[in-house]
Parts: C-alpha cells; sequence; structure tokens
C-alpha cells in the first residue's frame, strides 16, 4: 500500500472563529492500520488492508423540514493492487450513485441491516483488472431518522424562534450521514462544503475556510477543512442560531444568543487550560480550540470534536465549579484525538488517559485542593461501580474482554479506573519521569491509533526496562486487563473531604445539617455531601433538608441531579415536579437515564410518573439518550 501522498492544500492562516487561507505545499501522510489482533474493531464493515478511505470530501444540503442532509461524498482510496472492492459503512444511507473520478459508474451494494452496525456498502471496481479508483463519488441522502443527527424545532432551543441540528458521531452513528470507513482505527482528512439556511450558521470540526457564500433561493454555503488525519466519529456539524464571542488569542465560544454572555464568563479559564496542557504533555496541535455551548437535549457533557468542542448547557453553574468538563474535552485534544484507539474495546485509552490529564490540568490552573477533590470523587465513584457490579464482573475491566460488547462496559472502568490507573503508575513511577515518557507517546504516534498492547510493551521497554521489582509494584496487566480494583491503587486523599465527610457522617447518624458550611462549599463539596446521603430518607427529613440548604434552587446542575434522584428513590411528591421540569428541558443522559431509573424501581408510584413523562419528553431527546432509557421503562412506542 502506498503511504502518503503529496498535494497541494491549503496552509490555514488562524484568526478568531475563523480561518483565511493561502495556498502551499503540503504533505497529506495516511495513518497505518494495525494489524494485530487487539486492533481488530468488529465493528466495522470494513477492510482497511484490502481498500481504504484516507479522504472525505463533502458536498451537502440541510433540509430541515424533512430532516436529511443530501448531497455527495467523495472519497480518496488507497487499495491493493489485487483489490476489487472497497467496503463502506452504512446506517439508513439512500444511495443514489456511485462514480470514479472520471465519472464512470460503479456497481454498489448495500447489504441488510444488522441492527448496531449498520450494513455493510460494497463498491465494485476493476472489474476488467485495471487499477482501482483514487476517487469514488457517492451521491446520496441520510434517512429522516440519522441516528447521528438531533434535529430541534424552535421550541427546543434557547432563543425559541429558530431551528437547530447538531451531530454526534461517537461510537458508531456517523455511518448514518456519511458513507465511509466509521472506524477509529481508520483516520481520515476531510473537508466539507455545507448549504444551509441563510438565517443560520453553521460550525463543524474543523477550520471555516472565510465567509460562507450565497447559494440561492435563501440559502448559503459554508467551507470547511480538517487537514489532519482524524478518526471518523470526530467529523461533527452543528447549525443554528449562534454568536461567537472570543475567549483568547486561540479560543472562543459560539452559543445562542441568549446563552452567550452566561457561557463566556464559564469559560474565562480556557486558555489557561491550554496553557497548563502543553506544559505537560507539549503543543496542542490543532491550531484553535473553540467551543460550542448546545442546547439541552445534547446527550453527553461534552464531545472532543477537534477545534470545535460540544458543550451540554447543564456544565453552567455560574461559579465555573464545572469546568472540569471543559478540562476533560481540552485533554483529548492529545488523548482521544492525537493519539487514538484502534478499537472501541480499548476505551481507557481515549478516556482513562484524559481523565488522568484533566485532573492535572485542574491542579495546574485552580489548584491541589480541587483537584484531590475532584480525584476523590472518581474513586468513589468506582469503588461504588464495583460493589454494584462484583469485582468479578467482566464490564469491570478496562480495556473490554471479548466475552461482551465495547459498549457493555462500565463508563467507570473506562473513565475512573483508567484515572486511578495512571495515578498508581505516577506515584510509583514518579510525576517528572512518567510525565516524560507519556509526552513521548503522544509525539511517537501523533495522528495514529493505538491499542492497550502497544501502551504496555513501550512503558515497559521505556520505563520498566527489565526491573522486576517494579513490574510487580504496578501490576499493569492486573489494571487493564483484569477486572475490579487492584490491591495497589492510589487512595485519594482523606482530607480532601475531611469537613464534608464529617458532615455527612454526622447527618448519617443524627441529621444534623451543615447549614453554615454549605454556602460556602464548592461544588465538589456539595456534590460529595449529596453522594453520601443515606439511601432512605423519609419526607419530613427531606422537606427539612431543602428547606435548611435550598439543594432544589441551585445553580449547580450536578447538584440538584443529586437532588432529585434523592428524591425520586424515597418517593418525595413535592420534588416531582421538578424532577419533571428538569427531564423536560434536560436531555444529558448523565442525568436523564438515571433519574428514570430511579422512579421505575419505585414500582407504580415512579411508572406512573416516568411513563407519562416518557411519553411527551422521548422526542427531545437525543437516539443515544432514548437508546439508554427506553429499556429501563419497557418502551415500545
Amino acid at each position: 500500500m502506498r503511504l502518503s501522498v503529496s498535494l497541494v492544500a491549503p496552509l490555514l492562516a488562524l484568526t478568531a472563529g475563523c480561518a483565511s487561507v493561502s495556498s502551499a505545499e503540503t504533505t497529506r501522510t495516511i495513518a497505518p492500520i494495525l494489524t494485530s489482533e487487539e486492533a481488530r474493531d468488529a465493528l466495522t464493515y470494513a477492510k482497511p488492508l484490502e481498500a481504504r478511505v484516507t479522504h472525505v470530501d463533502l458536498d451537502l444540503t440541510l433540509d430541515f423540514a424533512a430532516k436529511r442532509v443530501a448531497g455527495s461524498a467523495t472519497l480518496d482510496i488507497d487499495a491493493a493492487p489485487d483489490a476489487r472492492e472497497i467496503i463502506l459503512d452504512s446506517k439508513g444511507l439512500s444511495v443514489a450513485s456511485v462514480t470514479d473520478q472520471d465519472g464512470q459508474p460503479l456497481g454498489f451494494t448495500i447489504g441488510e441491516d444488522a441492527g448496531l452496525a449498520g450494513a455493510p456498502f460494497t463498491i465494485r471496481f476493476g472489474a476488467d483488472g485495471g487499477a482501482a479508483p483514487e476517487k469514488i463519488a457517492i451521491s446520496y441522502a441520510s434517512g429522516p431518522d440519522a441516528e447521528a443527527l438531533q434535529w430541534l424545532s424552535p421550541e427546543q432551543t434557547a432563543g425559541g424562534e429558530k431551528p437547530f441540528m447538531f451531530s454526534q458521531g461517537q461510537a458508531i452513528l456517523n455511518r448514518s450521514w456519511i458513507p465511509t470507513q466509521d472506524s477509529p482505527g481508520i483516520r481520515q482528512s476531510w473537508e466539507a462544503k455545507i448549504t444551509a439556511p441563510q438565517d443560520l450558521k453553521v460550525v463543524m470540526s474543523g477550520i471555516l475556510q472565510g465567509e460562507p457564500e450565497p447559494a440561492g433561493e435563501g440559502m448559503h454555503r459554508f467551507s470547511f477543512t480538517m487537514d489532519k488525519t482524524v478518526p471518523p466519529y470526530l467529523i461533527a456539524i452543528a447549525v443554528g442560531d449562534i454568536a461567537f464571542a472570543e475567549l483568547g488569542p486561540r479560543s472562543g465560544v459560539w452559543a445562542e444568543p441568549s446563552m452567550l454572555e452566561v457561557a463566556k464568563a464559564e469559560l474565562v479559564d480556557t486558555e489557561a487550560m491550554i496553557d497548563a496542557a502543553e506544559a505537560i504533555y507539549g503543543p496542542y496541535r490543532w491550531g484553535r480550540y473553540d467551543m460550542i455551548v448546545l442546547p439541552p437535549s445534547f446527550p453527553y457533557g461534552g464531545m472532543e470534536n477537534p477545534v470545535m468542542t460540544f458543550l451540554t448547557p447543564t456544565f453552567i453553574a455560574g461559579d465555573r465549579s464545572n469546568t472540569g468538563l471543559v478540562a476533560h474535552e481540552l485533554a483529548h485534544s492529545w488523548s482521544g484525538n492525537l493519539v487514538t484507539y484502534a478499537s472501541w474495546s480499548d476505551g481507557w485509552l481515549n478516556e482513562g488517559v484524559t481523565s488522568y490529564f484533566e485532573s492535572r490540568i485542574s491542579e495546574s490552573v485552580f489548584g491541589k485542593k480541587r483537584a484531590e477533590q475532584e480525584y476523590a470523587l472518581s474513586y468513589g465513584s468506582l469503588v461504588a461501580m464495583v460493589e454494584e457490579r462484583g469485582a468479578d464482573n467482566p464490564v469491570t475491566a478496562m480495556r473490554t474482554p471479548d466475552s461482551i460488547t465495547p459498549f457493555d462496559t462500565a463508563g467507570e472502568a473506562i473513565y475512573d479506573k483508567g484515572t486511578v490507573f495512571l495515578r498508581t503508575v505516577e506515584q510509583i513511577i514518579g510525576r517528572e519521569k512518567f510525565d516524560e515518557w507519556m509526552r513521548g507517546w503522544f509525539d511517537s504516534h501523533a495522528f495514529q491509533p493505538a491499542t492497550s498492547e502497544m501502551w504496555l510493551a513501550e512503558i515497559r521497554e521505556g520505563l520498566i526496562k527489565g526491573d522486576a521489582e517494579l513490574e510487580a509494584k504496578l501490576m499493569l496487566d492486573e489494571w487493564i486487563y483484569g477486572t475490579g480494583i487492584p490491591s495497589n491503587a492510589a487512595k485519594p486523599d482523606p482530607q480532601a473531604f475531611a469537613e464534608v465527610d464529617a458532615a455527612a457522617k454526622r447527618y448519617g447518624e443524627n441529621r444534623i445539617l451543615p447549614v453554615e458550611a454549605w454556602s460556602d462549599w464548592t461544588g465538589a463539596e456539595q456534590m460529595r455531601f449529596m453522594r453520601k446521603l443515606p439511601e432512605l430518607v423519609n419526607n419530613d427529613e427531606l422537606a427539612m433538608l431543602d428547606d435548611a440548604l435550598g439543594v432544589s434552587k441551585t445553580g449547580n446542575n450536578e447538584v440538584l441531579f443529586l437532588w432529585l434522584e434523592a428524591a425520586l428513590r424515597n418517593r418525595y411528591q413535592p420534588a416531582v415536579p421538578q424532577a419533571e421540569a428538569f427531564l423536560s428541558r434536560i436531555g444529558r443522559n448523565k442525568f436523564v437515564a438515571p433519574l428514570y431509573k430511579a422512579m421505575s424501581k419505585q414500582g407504580e408510584w415512579g411508572m406512573a410518573i416516568a411513563k407519562p413523562l416518557y411519553a411527551k419528553t422521548r422526542a427531545g431527546y437525543h437516539s443515544y439518550t432514548r437508546s439508554q432509557v427506553d429499556p429501563l421503562l419497557g418502551w415500545e412506542g
């Protein structure tokens, strides 16, 4: 196979919120395809060693009435000399035609949709023994129910006057709107022309090329470029009535106009975070770091789309107490975006490394106390998950075992266990030495896929160097492939929450509330107290707690969620209207699924609230959130 191709491409001169273009010679490198068994992605139909996509060029028009995108995708492909087909991934795509670079039609078939992974999209060529085409052009449209795309009515936005659309590609949803090889191990560069209604703006996870151009009939066209190879799940789009505010020389935020000022105020530490991250693991290699605060139906806290992090508005607390989320998504610019797991089974290699890096950024920008408190919360989440699931349960392994799918692995095993693992390695090896090695990991695998076995082999070669005693102390294989929590886990500092834990103990034993301290506590401290509430609290006690601490009136959605969860699991009727209002305006799965789960566990009382509420709110939730709640309520629609 060819390893690289040389071509003329734009050199981006970055400005706030957009980019101008100058012409320059550059090289588009084709990232390698890993061939080990650990690198195999069972959730793609692609056979990249035979024929692979290296670049995607989209030309799409957005149809809000039909809730679909339509146009063309032109794919650069790299094929073995004897290849006679290339296999892409498809989920509900309607394909009109496929041609080569000369406009000659190519035969194609779309197989049966197998559910989770969609269908194989096979394109045939070279029947006469000729060479494979260098480019393939696909004319197509997405289906109205494309799982990656959420189309919002004006009523579902902050402004309430114009529609909105955003995508969420991770994990394997982008195949529902882009015909390509949708696998994290098949990195691709891309560019796009997006035609949208003239009263809406478009942002993508690429650099905007100049100003939008008129496209006739009340439409205008935006152009974007991502000249670095990325896993396909990171191709992202958002469209709506949005405005931009500059945060620093290389960062800014997009949001609906009514949200822009509060979003800007919450994100003032962004440039300091970028500086802190660079000081730890080297240069930020993506040019700009912009963000967009989406409408509240966005199903995740954040999504690390390159140059355009997508954020939930639920992180806005007014005191920047939840901006660890921003540190996390920024950290993905190294772990996940720069170096990406080759398959979904290595979830920790993106999320665990990122969560550890997030903690380091928080320590640098906000101080050691906050970082230690956030680590203690993470450690507590891991312990609670292992206690609930069982220490020998395969879902507690960081590297997903073959016996389960990657999407069945507990989130805490990927995020929190990864954080604790790397904190443990840091403490045993020493921060300075471990940082030097990790920086080398990012440098040597920049814009490439990776696996757990590669990480292990290189840390053994670079740091352990045959030291049997050090190898035994680290317990590397037990951490990555084993279940539960290994015995050498780095415990959180007991002083991090000493005051809060003492207050929680007093409340548990004597129902004494920390009235005077509560308002001075950080968001993390309030969360810690709420997490340590007894499982069972009677209605009088819940009323007293709310009256004294005002938890139902907090502006911190993380704390409010914990209050609502405690209220619902104890059948506290006065909190039901607030829970209904919360679930009607918030689509973040971290909050939505647990609250419906809390109701579902309360038998007839809970289901009498949950089912009619879900019937009203379900359409406003993203497909991922629906997939998590439907089974809880036995929803058949």
